[in-house]
């Protein structure tokens, strides 16, 4: 089971650490003045989103080899799960970005400030205040999508404990699973009453 939780955690930690960032990118390419760039990024979350995650893994580990691109098991649940949460974490941001009053972007272009200045000092921050709940209900959500990495072979925790169910005839590692990942959203749902007591002073 804890060999299962160790894959749980580099799972949803690559997840993170590359979708928020490629999200933040993909939503300002959508709002890009391009119209190209624009569909084209529309184009990509409108896949990522109107697809079944299962589906995307399946695809990427039994489809792309047949155009010579092979990924062992856990990287291509890995670059699922990140194509498809960036998508939705871009969403995310850009509902953020357009949230923001237009005058605060004009005031910046006034004052001389560069794009990534105004983005780093005025806009994100704002942006981050705003859409901590919907982003705190996408990782929670993620913590749960791990488990369906099972269908690519991988031993996480809901695979382990279904071949401990089936050797020893018990319901007993399934609700050991399940209180394993109650703890850990547990977990993240404190952290993020903390960053978002840490951020209240945007009010």
């Amino acid at each position: 089971m804890l060999e299962g939780v160790k894959i749980v955690v580099a799972l949803f930690c690559i997840t993170l650490v590359f979708s928020i960032p490629l999200g933040v990118l993909v939503a300002l390419l959508r709002l890009s003045k391009n119209k190209i760039v624009s569909a084209v990024t529309s184009f990509y979350i409108l896949i990522m989103r109107g697809t079944p995650l299962l589906l995307q893994m399946i695809v990427i580990f039994y489809g792309l080899p047949l155009f010579g691109i092979v990924f062992d098991r856990f990287t291509a649940g890995a670059v699922a799960f990140v194509l498809n949460y960036t998508a939705y974490f871009a969403e995310i941001f850009r509902g953020g970005l357009q949230s923001i009053d237009k005058g605060q972007f004009e005031a910046a272009d006034v004052l001389g400030f560069d794009k990534v200045t105004m983005y780093k000092r005025i806009i994100l921050p704002q942006v981050v205040k705003r859409v901590l709940a919907p982003i705190s209900n996408e990782v929670i959500t993620l913590v749960k999508d791990t488990s369906l990495v099972y269908i690519l072979g991988i031993n996480d925790i809901l695979r382990i404990s279904q071949i401990a169910m089936n050797r020893t005839a018990s319901l007993m590692p399934l609700f050991w699973a399940g209180a394993i990942y109650l703890a850990f959203v547990a977990v993240l749902t404190k952290l993020f009453e903390i960053i978002e007591k840490k951020y209240s002073y945007y009010r």
